[in-house]
């Protein structure tokens, strides 16, 4: 229990002491090179094969220890030159649902004239690699991905790159601690309930319509004649069945998704209580999805932050970025 442990603790001293950054280039200082098991097992070899040439004077024996030796000595200088002189640039990740798989780009670009072979990437420590050959003085994408299971603004995980290549006796590598973040949006609720009524305008005096069909009350079946801009497309392409905005209705009612009537309980601020904060803003995500699928226009409400009503991605986007920093 004590070793992985201290492992533990050496690797954050050590991931401490590096620089946050988007783009590295890879040098002496920071590519690292160990013998493998495989290497460790022929260096063994070797020491048995020089002392039995010495014991029994055979010159085949002298012959084969070193041509072995002097293979062995020019992989690791291969193995090393692999990495060495390689960049490597990150493309920022887009926002993602807690719980989704992040993917991360890395662009890896080579001035050297020959191709660079087996070089693998990874989230360090996760043992999910990622491998790819660097053309000669060009370059490629790997794509490489970990999970995010918390809220908010979070720092990109430490990666690694490694290669064995040409021999397998050595192992180089390096670690590497992006600058960027990834936004990580709330966990829409899976199966929520039907979208909350319509609030009437400041000018309107029209109280909110009930509803039982789980719709927005803006939303009414086709007439003849309606206007196709009216038309919510979203829902027709989604149930084959044409759907207006009521205008009507709309000139009067606003939707508001507001934390305080979620049907979860209070807003958390007296409370304190993280839990049912989480549920709150899941449900409020899975409304935004919900309205913005049906072409809605809808607005937010939070603690100490509102969004005006609107519809469309950048509106989308906005709300789920607020629901993400509450």
């Amino acid at each position: 229990m004590k070793t992985p442990q201290f492992r533990r603790r050496f690797q954050e001293w050590f991931q401490s002491r590096l620089a946050r950054k988007d783009s590295i280039t890879l040098t002496q200082r920071n590519v690292y090179i160990l013998p493998t098991g495989p290497g460790f097992m022929l260096g063994v070899t070797l020491l048995v094969l020089l002392v039995a040439s010495i014991n029994y004077q055979l010159n085949l024996g002298y012959l084969l220890t070193f041509l072995l030796t002097g293979s062995a000595v020019v992989g690791m200088h291969v193995c090393h030159g692999t990495l060495r002189g390689l960049t490597m640039s990150l493309i920022a990740p887009d926002a993602q649902f807690a719980g989704a798989s992040v993917q991360i780009g890395i662009n890896l670009v080579s001035t050297r004239r020959t191709i660079r072979h087996g070089i693998g990437l990874a989230v360090f420590g996760s043992g999910h690699w990622s491998w790819s050959d660097v053309p000669a003085q060009g370059s490629c994408r790997v794509q490489i991905a970990f999970h995010a299971d918390k809220r908010g603004l979070n720092p990109l995980p430490t990666l690694t790159a490694e290669t064995r290549f040409p021999l397998g006796t050595f192992r180089v590598w390096t670690v590497w601690r992006p600058a960027a973040q990834v936004l990580i949006y709330p966990t829409p609720e899976p199966h929520p309930p039907p979208l909350p009524h319509g609030e009437p305008r400041a000018e309107g005096a029209t109280s909110p319509l009930h509803h039982s069909t789980g719709e927005y009350d803006g939303v009414r079946a086709y007439r003849r004649g309606d206007p196709l801009k009216t038309v919510v497309w979203k829902k027709a392409a989604k149930s084959n069945e044409l759907v207006s905005r009521d205008t009507q209705q709309l000139q009067h009612l606003e939707l508001w998704l507001d934390l305080a009537h979620t049907g979860l309980g209070a807003a958390p601020g007296a409370t304190g209580d993280a839990s049912r904060l989480e549920q709150q803003l899941s449900r409020l995500c899975a409304w935004v999805l919900l309205a913005e699928k049906l072409g809605l226009q809808y607005g937010l409400r939070l603690v100490g932050v509102e969004v005006r009503p609107g519809s469309g991605e950048v509106h989308q986007r906005n709300c789920l970025q607020a629901l993400a920093l509450a």
